[in-house]
């Protein structure tokens, strides 16, 4: 009698994501592979500080936040500046990290910051690791959020209207 015998069982690396949704037309769920396909790649060379380890340099690669979330047609006029101007985008980490940015700040027409998901850092792929936001106009490291799995679009709530939802 022959004995079978067991062969280790592998599960498949799984392959970082984030979601794209809130008040936009086409929600989207992207892996970092598409982020990097779909999109323009950008380079940022940054230096950053953070609180627990000191000055910080990396170079990132990456599409244009502006430029996905343009792609899943975000409810305003792109038209109106003011329209757009009332927006704001959360971005949410795999580890709890979270930031909030105005859309303005992201807007050719406005601040025009060169706001990235990036998909390599230093060379490496971010495909299991996960998308990271880099803000390479912040002196500080706070709003560098890794493993990205949120991008929440939504409009800033009017004067007396309640921010949460019932």
């Amino acid at each position: 009698m022959s004995r079978l015998s067991a062969q280790p069982r592998t599960s498949p690396a799984r392959l970082a994501s984030l979601t794209v949704l809130g008040d936009v037309a086409r929600p989207a769920t992207l892996t970092v592979g598409e982020l990097r396909a779909g999109w323009e790649q950008h380079r940022a060379e940054v230096v950053f500080d953070c609180a627990t380890s000191g000055a910080r340099r990396h170079r990132f690669e990456g599409p244009l936040l502006r430029e996905v979330v343009l792609d899943a047609r975000p409810l305003f006029d792109v038209r109106r500046r003011k329209d757009r101007s009332r927006f704001v985008l959360a971005v949410s980490g795999g580890d709890g990290h979270r930031t909030v940015l105005a859309w303005a700040e992201i807007d050719a027409d406005f601040g025009n910051a060169p706001v990235l998901l990036a998909t390599r850092m230093d060379g490496e792929d971010l495909d299991l690791a996960g998308s990271q936001l880099v803000v390479p106009v912040d002196r500080c490291g706070a709003r560098y959020v890794s493993a990205i799995t949120r991008v929440l679009v939504g409009v800033w709530p009017e004067a007396g209207q309640d921010a949460r939802p019932d």
